[in-house]
């Protein structure tokens, strides 16, 4: 499953444009006075400007899974990487077989550069921007997790994640390439203290050869 395009909302356009422009270094696709897009990778990231939003989103990128020490070493001068523990910046998420580190963009958003070492990507080259291989990851927010992966599975032929123990608070549909990670609001965030909050996003996704649009309040 691809995620091809996100959209997602900020409140200051001019500031998020400068930094995927700027700080992560990310070819801007298009920018007019309320939007912006982003190119990830294959995957496009649009931010449209509501002065009054006042939450956050959680995304991950894919990186090649032999690159997350490359990475670790390019973001610190560019953002504060989060610590898990004891200066530790990477998770290990074992059941994955994936690692993973984060850090914050200028919305306050929390963003994640995940190595999954089942995915058969990687690279000679030093990491650079180029190395972002893709949106691999976009928190939805809702009452009933299992309930809407369900509904996802039954309406667009979509799956489970097989990697993830899926339950009425967590739930995870999709695949390495592309996961649509739902939570329960008030859900903190892993690794931080910020709940989850329901925002508006829109998805589209290619699975198989199929489209598909989605839109989450």
């Amino acid at each position: 499953m691809k995620l091809s395009h996100i959209q997602i909302q900020t409140n200051n356009i001019q500031e998020t444009t400068a930094f995927y422009k700027n700080i992560l270094e990310l070819p801007i696709i298009e920018k007019t006075a309320e939007s912006v897009t982003i190119q990830a990778g294959n995957s496009n990231l649009k931010f449209v400007e509501k002065p009054q939003f006042n939450s956050i989103y959680h995304f991950a990128f894919n990186i090649p899974e032999n690159k997350l020490d490359e990475a670790i070493e390019w973001c610190k001068s560019k953002v504060d990487l989060i610590f898990i523990e004891d200066q530790k910046v990477i998770t290990n998420f074992e059941n994955w077989n994936a690692n993973a580190i984060y850090f914050y963009d200028n919305n306050g958003n929390l963003l994640e550069f995940i190595a999954r070492n089942d995915l058969d990507n990687a690279q000679t080259e030093a990491f650079s921007p180029k190395a972002i291989l893709n949106i691999s990851e976009i928190g939805i927010v809702n009452e009933n997790p299992l309930e809407l992966g369900k509904q996802l599975i039954t309406q667009h032929g979509l799956a489970f994640f097989s990697k993830n123990a899926n339950s009425e608070f967590f739930a995870a549909v999709g695949d390495d390439e592309g996961l649509l990670i739902m939570v329960k609001p008030n859900r903190n965030w892993y690794p931080t203290q910020t709940p989850s909050e329901s925002n508006p996003t829109e998805v589209s996704i290619g699975n198989n050869g199929n489209f598909i649009e989605l839109s989450f309040l």
